[in-house]
């Protein structure tokens, strides 16, 4: 008996040791927590910059009635997708008095099409009449709860978060979509109404967020 009173102790700790990490990894590499409807404007201030060159807040963008950000980049395939309509949905909100803002939080250490230069020129090849600013950072991303590429966060004429997600339900063919969420959350907050919609699941790339 004495060897297996020995042994035992140590084999479970061998054999715990592999649970003991991953968890470890688990709760270091988590996702942030998502935004929850009804919610204010995280980091409203904190300093972006911009294509031009600008150093921007959305709490400088907030429209009268209303506030768009989108997180997105310039590599994933799904953003690619939907970036002409992106660029025409925040073009248009602009016009209605809605502020506009589109954020790439991705490293570019891990695919140099997010650099700051190609950031550059996307938003020119998309005339993109709103800023597209650089999340250096990450944590602009972390704090709305953000996860994928893209991901749409509408905010109302009083800064409450009232649609949360995907830009709508066919990212391949523009021609073929049936449910407009973004373009219709974005009507109604135009108009002064509720959002039909107010939560999708975000489909897209995962976003790859700076280390600190």
């Amino acid at each position: 008996m004495k060897p297996r009173t020995l042994w035992t102790p140590l084999l479970l700790v061998v054999a715990l040791a592999p649970i003991a990490a991953f968890a470890a990894f688990a709760e270091e590499n988590s996702a942030p927590e998502p935004l929850v409807l009804g919610s204010a404007i995280p980091m409203a201030d904190a300093k972006l910059k911009a294509v031009d060159g600008k150093q921007i807040a959305v709490a400088d963008l907030t429209g009268k009635k209303g506030t768009l950000v989108v997180f997105t980049c310039n590599a994933c395939p799904w953003a690619k997708m939907w970036e002409s309509r992106i660029a025409l949905i925040g073009n248009a909100a602009q016009k209605r008095g809605i502020g506009v803002v589109a954020i790439n939080a991705n490293d570019p250490n891990v695919n140099s099409e997010d650099s700051y230069a190609e950031m550059v020129k996307r938003a020119k090849k998309l005339g993109l009449k709103f800023p597209y600013a650089m999340d250096g950072t990450s944590q602009v991303a972390v704090a709305y709860g953000a996860t994928r590429t893209p991901e749409a966060f509408l905010f109302d004429a009083s800064g409450k978060l009232v649609y949360h997600g995907t830009i709508d339900d066919n990212a391949k063919d523009a021609g073929a979509v049936k449910q407009p969420y973004l373009r219709e959350a974005v009507d109604a907050v135009a108009a002064g109404k509720t959002v039909p919609i107010a939560e999708t699941k975000s489909l897209g790339c995962g976003i790859k967020f700076r280390k600190a």
